[in-house]
């Protein structure tokens, strides 16, 4: 009898167990960078963390994501990526050579 519950329990609720992976784009305005961040779901990722990193690994700027998802970094003349890691997946990320 129990099972029968735990098989029923395990067929509504694996819909929702289903993971959704993070995504991270980036548009060039001038000598800003305007990021969107979220899942794949359509979720946003308000209160984020992304990061601009240079190529050897070092924090060139930190930025949280706002009310809409965005964060805005300034256009930085180094070889950088944008990291959006949302820590239970393959981590986002947006290399300039990108723009």
């Amino acid at each position: 009898m129990n099972l029968r519950y735990l098989a029923v329990a395990t067929l509504l609720l694996a819909p929702l167990a289903q993971a959704h992976y993070p995504v991270l784009d980036c548009e060039r305005d001038g000598e800003q960078i305007e990021c969107r961040v979220g899942y794949s779901d359509g979720t946003l990722a308000i209160g984020s963390e992304v990061v601009m990193y240079a190529y050897d690994e070092s924090v060139l700027a930190r930025a949280e994501s706002d009310r809409h998802s965005r964060v805005l970094f300034d256009w930085n003349d180094e070889k950088f990526y944008i990291q959006f890691d949302a820590g239970h997946e393959d981590p986002a990320e947006f290399d300039y050579v990108e723009f």
